[in-house]
């Protein structure tokens, strides 16, 4: 019997050390922001429901993010993001899937603000592409931030845009990405 208690003991204790190394959210913040000179109105969104994974032991990562969840200032660009664009009903989410490539340069126990590379797939409209772009990992009392900005252009994507708006639609989106992840439980 007391072997048995001491099995289940370290058992339990290796579950709950292996989870303190996977941080989560499902409140990430995902902006874009396509606006350019000749834009009559700002042509951003943001997504404040996305979900996020980290592995600090392996620094893998990942993102997703409903279409749909992209909130803006007018509820017809909102309408023509969902319908015209990114076509929301044929493509849900869009999603990140890679590796912190310098993620033994993070301290994870200490608070601070490390600089990191990261290295994945990103899939935007059906379309996945290899991306690579700086960001950080900003570590303060027991919480993540995981933070990047970064650009895509819409047109490796297969989004299309109209040639009526073409001028007032940038051919690349800026992407800010703004995460707090807690640990896993």
């Amino acid at each position: 019997m007391k072997r048995l208690f001491v099995f289940l003991s370290i058992t339990i204790l290796a579950v709950q050390i292996q989870a303190q190394d996977k941080y989560f959210t499902k409140t990430g913040k995902i902006s874009f922001d396509a606006t350019t000179s000749k834009s009559p109105e700002n042509i951003d969104g943001v997504n404040k429901t996305a979900i996020c994974v980290l592995d600090t032991k392996t620094g893998n990562l990942q993102f997703s993010v409903l279409m749909k969840g992209f909130e803006f200032e007018r509820a017809l660009m909102q309408e023509h993001f969902n319908e015209n664009y990114v076509e929301s009903n044929k493509f849900p989410k869009s999603e990140f899937k890679g590796t912190i490539t310098n993620n033994a340069s993070v301290n994870y126990a200490k608070d601070g603000t490390y600089p990191v590379k990261v290295k994945g797939s990103i899939t935007i409209h059906g379309v996945t592409k290899e991306i690579v772009t700086d960001g950080k990992i900003i570590v303060k009392a027991g919480k993540i931030n995981a933070v990047a900005d970064f650009s895509v252009a819409l047109a490796d994507y297969n989004i299309a845009v109209p040639s009526l708006v073409a001028d007032k639609l940038a051919k690349t989106a800026s992407i800010k990405v703004d995460c707090v992840l807690e640990p896993l439980k």
